[in-house]
């Protein structure tokens, strides 16, 4: 079967491999990393931990704000011109609230930890989207290239029909019979042909060109001690940092209760009028504003509602992620019992079509037994390889609900 999945591969990729400009993954996780380097949220990461660099850089500073300069000037030259004059220069700069930079530095740690792991998790949501349509392009690829390896063989069946009614061995109804199970076959290949340029759609919308004729089915099986779930698990890991997230947010909402203080030094140079000397004065002064109830309950109100809705999502998905691990083993476990069911019954069917088609020889078997045994080894053959992708697919899926991406 691996050989007619190369041959009938190469048919309908003759045109794709024509453009080189196009991406051509050979595995799934090829396909995954091409198609991970379109995705905006990938591109804009960079720029988004840039961000959230920054805003950890800035709570790091000795002072809540920038530093601010302030230079003014008085002189009743437009007025009076006696010679009055003043200058004055001043640096305010605003003060931490108690304990305010440190909750301000473990915010911005959260900020940078959440963001990793938001990309994780868009990551992970792309391989099960990536994997759905990967394994769906591979089934509507066999069953067009057992459509056309059928339409070979109906084909075949056919001329020798042909040649045993000029013979005189067969009636012109069984000819009708042949020609029809190659129309049959044709028809099917059609179809075929068109599900698999739909299944191929969307990951041709990821800028993706599958070459099937050298694709790797092999996917390594999570192993026994990993088929639990775990905390870092890339959804459970985006919604608990996002908890983490609202109770350092809430954390330092209760810490503001107001505005930051600012603590201001100044110097003034001025003089009276001409001919007096300047004198020189500095003030030292400290601006503490009031706190608005208002503003300090709607932000810690925001960051505990964050909170409890961050945890009640971890909790549900939780569940649900546990709920997907169980379906996937057991959907392993039939794909496994499948397969070995639909691989004995493609033996007893070409071992059957082997016996009809000697005696079909001899004269023994008319035609219609004939077209019925190879149209049953035809499909046990079909479900056998369908069986085998099957199980690929089980364990891939598997290692989707685990949290684990592509290899």
């Amino acid at each position: 079967m691996g050989a007619l999945l190369a041959c009938s591969a190469a048919l309908w990729l003759g045109a794709g491999q024509a453009r080189a400009n196009e991406a051509i993954p050979a595995t799934l996780a090829q396909a995954f990393k091409q198609a991970w380097s379109q995705q905006a949220e990938g591109a804009a990461a960079p720029a988004r931990r840039d961000a959230a660099q920054g805003r950890k850089n800035a709570a790091g500073a000795w002072t809540a704000a920038p530093p601010v300069l302030e230079l003014s000037g008085r002189s009743d030259r437009l007025n009076r011109n006696q010679g009055s004059r003043e200058i004055e220069l001043g640096v305010s700069a605003a003060l931490w609230l108690p304990g305010e930079r440190q909750l301000t530095l473990a915010l911005a740690d959260a900020e940078l930890g959440a963001l990793d792991s938001r990309q994780l998790a868009a990551r992970w949501r792309l391989a099960g989207a990536v994997r759905e349509a990967w394994w769906a392009l591979q089934l509507a690829a066999l069953d067009q290239q057992s459509a056309q390896t059928r339409i070979t063989a109906a084909a075949q069946l056919a001329r020798d029909v042909t040649r045993r009614v000029a013979a005189g061995d067969l009636s012109r109804a069984d000819q009708h019979q042949a020609d029809a199970a190659v129309a049959t076959a044709e028809a099917e290949a059609a179809q075929a042909q068109a599900a698999l340029a739909q299944a191929a759609q969307t990951l041709r919308s990821w800028g993706l060109a599958p070459d099937l004729a050298r694709q790797d089915m092999a996917l390594p099986e999570p192993n026994p001690e990993a088929r639990e779930l775990e905390a870092a698990h890339p959804a459970l890991r985006e919604l608990s940092d996002r908890a983490r997230l609202a109770e350092r947010s809430l954390a330092l909402a209760s810490r503001q209760r107001r505005g930051n203080p600012e603590l201001l030094l100044s110097t003034t140079r001025q003089r009276a009028s001409h001919g007096e000397s300047s004198a020189q004065t500095v003030m030292l002064g400290l601006r503490i504003p009031f706190g608005s109830a208002g503003a300090h309950q709607a932000r810690q109100a925001g960051a505990s509602a964050d909170q409890i809705e961050a945890q009640t999502l971890l909790a549900l998905e939780q569940r649900r992620l546990r709920a997907e691990v169980e379906s996937a083993q057991a959907r392993l476990t039939a794909a496994r019992a499948g397969a070995e069911a639909a691989a004995r019954r493609a033996i007893l069917a070409r071992e059957t079509r082997g016996f009809i088609e000697k005696a079909f020889r001899l004269g023994e078997a008319d035609l219609p037994s004939r077209l019925r045994v190879e149209q049953e080894a035809f499909e046990a053959e079909r479900q056998q390889a369908r069986a085998g992708i099957g199980v690929s697919q089980a364990i891939s899926a598997l290692r989707q609900a685990l949290g684990l991406l592509p290899l």
